[in-house]
């Protein structure tokens, strides 16, 4: 007896639904171990004409998007979700991002926007140096009238970044970093807790690594 199992084949000419270019689309993203799909990148490993992608949902990007992805050609990133990505690559490596880590995860901005908005990668992370390491005293919102506190309970981008560079982004309890262990999430931690009156400056927050924060009492 024959063992071999049922297949069905496409006929040619045969309408493709929106649901398998999507898992095509996934597929390629698992094939290239990306979240940033380029039509350059999708006519490598898919196995439809991105025209046709195009036209069946309006446009390249809009079919990426529905995938779930990064599309490799987003304009008009605003400079925050520029330098989060930055700071997203810097805590992940444990060191300043090359070029090339922006065509793998965890980035999910390419190089792309960062050259038309800065020209080149250097100079993109020059700005982002200047920018993370500007005080924001000014940005501070306040809590409320009553309230003797100056800024909120979460450090904003410039303070985390600060923080997790003076502690070379790696957990102050037990050393670890996402750059020896891939996947390791760091948290900014208040040392004096926010619930008992400390505040979210400098010198009163520190880096941990999400096991140890979350090991981690509040009570003093």
């Amino acid at each position: 007896m024959d063992a071999s199992k049922f297949q069905i084949e496409r006929v040619q000419g045969a309408p493709i639904s929106n649901e398998e270019i999507l898992s095509d689309i996934r597929h390629v993203a698992e094939t290239a171990c990306t979240t940033v799909i380029s039509q350059k990148l999708y006519s490598k490993f898919g196995k439809y004409d991105p025209k046709t992608i195009s036209r069946r949902f309006g446009t390249w990007n809009k079919a990426i998007e529905s995938a779930g992805f990064q599309f490799a050609n987003e304009i008009n990133i605003p400079d925050d979700r520029l330098f989060k990505n930055i700071m997203l690559l810097w805590e992940h490596y444990g060191r300043q991002p090359r070029l090339a880590e922006l065509a793998q995860p965890p980035s999910i901005v390419s190089h792309g926007p960062y050259k038309r908005r800065f020209h080149s990668w250097m100079e993109a992370l020059k700005q982002f140096c200047t920018y993370a390491n500007t005080q924001d005293s000014r940005f501070y919102t306040p809590i409320e009238e009553k309230s003797s506190r100056k800024i909120g309970r979460d450090p904003s981008l410039r303070l985390r970044f600060r923080v997790m560079k003076r502690d070379n982004f790696s957990c102050r309890a037990c050393g670890a970093s996402p750059a020896l262990r891939p996947g390791l999430s760091l948290h900014i931690d208040h040392i004096t807790p926010w619930s008992h009156g400390g505040e979210t400056i400098e010198e009163n927050l520190q880096t941990l690594c999400e096991p140890c924060n979350l090991g981690k009492s509040n009570v003093l």
